[in-house]
């Protein structure tokens, strides 16, 4: 079936692939755990891997599945192995850990948030192999990642993409193949800097909604409903406004994601101020303790606002 342009793949659709691609699962973090579980349900999941070992052998126990020890070992266990690590640096050691088990009938499937030059360099190790890779980064929470509704931004051979296409499925809610490697990663940088602003703009209105002494529950309801509606005043607005900051998005994961965003704008010759400015204010936070917070702790620095 070809695949032409911006195309969203939505969830329904029923491939040949979809009971031949065992799946094995690297990273079982806040993230990373739910969609490992969600492949379990579609009946891919063959093994996991995770560096603290012990949170994959309770996945194991849980699921059914194999935890394997070493993340070489993997590849041994599954024809498409899905990665969800934190940083670059952590993808590349993964890349690196599968490479010798890795052969053309293998495709890697980097979920992770990293920069678009990381991805084609782990791409390119992975080719000389023999292997496919698919830069798959996600955007919707740990909510969307337990329930299956993430959204996710591809990038690769569309091939490649088309034999991928049935495991992100079972993750997620919409899967659109952006073109070739690195354009998923480079879509998700643009989804992290839309966060960054709509966080501001959430944090700075809820504050001024409490000045003026409104009731800020039914305040999220109406914006949330109306031209002001978005994802974050919808999930995250009447928890914020009680100091509960349950991740969600983990602050210092966002204060790295925007790092990748300022690193690709500079390569690109350009500048992003607002998230500069976000990132420096994170960074302030994390200083204080509150980097494992959800984002929304951002409502944290927007307390003097009205003080005076």
């Amino acid at each position: 079936m070809g695949h032409r342009g911006l195309k969203p793949y939505h969830r329904g659709f029923v491939s040949r692939h979809t009971f031949a691609m065992k799946t094995a699962f690297i990273g079982l973090g806040g993230m990373g755990h739910g969609m490992a579980a969600n492949l379990q349900a579609a009946g891919l999941l063959s093994a996991v891997y995770n560096r603290t070992h012990e949170k994959a052998e309770a996945f194991a126990r849980e699921y059914g599945v194999k935890a394997v020890a070493e993340a070489g070992d993997i590849a041994a266990e599954a024809e498409a192995i899905v990665i969800c690590v934190s940083a670059d640096d952590d993808v590349l050691a993964m890349v690196d850990a599968l490479l010798p088990g890795l052969n053309d009938q293998h495709i890697v499937i980097d979920c992770s948030t990293i920069a678009s030059d990381t991805a084609r360099e782990s791409a390119r190790r992975v080719a000389e192999k023999g292997a496919g890779f698919v830069d798959a980064p996600v955007s919707g929470g740990t909510e969307g990642a337990k329930n299956g509704t993430l959204s996710i931004m591809a990038g690769g051979d569309e091939a490649v993409f088309e034999r991928a296409r049935p495991v992100l499925d079972a993750m997620g809610k919409s899967i659109t193949h952006m073109g070739e490697v690195g354009t998923g990663q480079a879509t998700k940088a643009v989804n992290q800097i839309l966060c960054a602003g709509i966080n501001q703009a959430v944090c700075e209105g809820m504050r001024f909604a409490a000045a003026l002494d409104l009731p800020l529950e039914k305040v999220v309801d109406v914006v949330g409903s109306g031209a002001a509606g978005n994802w974050f005043v919808n999930h995250r607005g009447k928890t914020m406004v009680k100091d509960i900051f349950d991740p969600g998005f983990k602050m210092k994961h966002h204060h790295k994601d925007l790092g990748i965003c300022l690193h690709m704008a500079e390569l690109n010759g350009g500048e992003l101020p607002l998230s500069a400015q976000t990132r420096a204010e994170y960074e302030k936070l994390i200083e204080q303790g509150y980097g494992d917070e959800d984002i929304s702790a951002l409502y944290r620095a927007r307390r003097d606002l009205f003080d005076h």
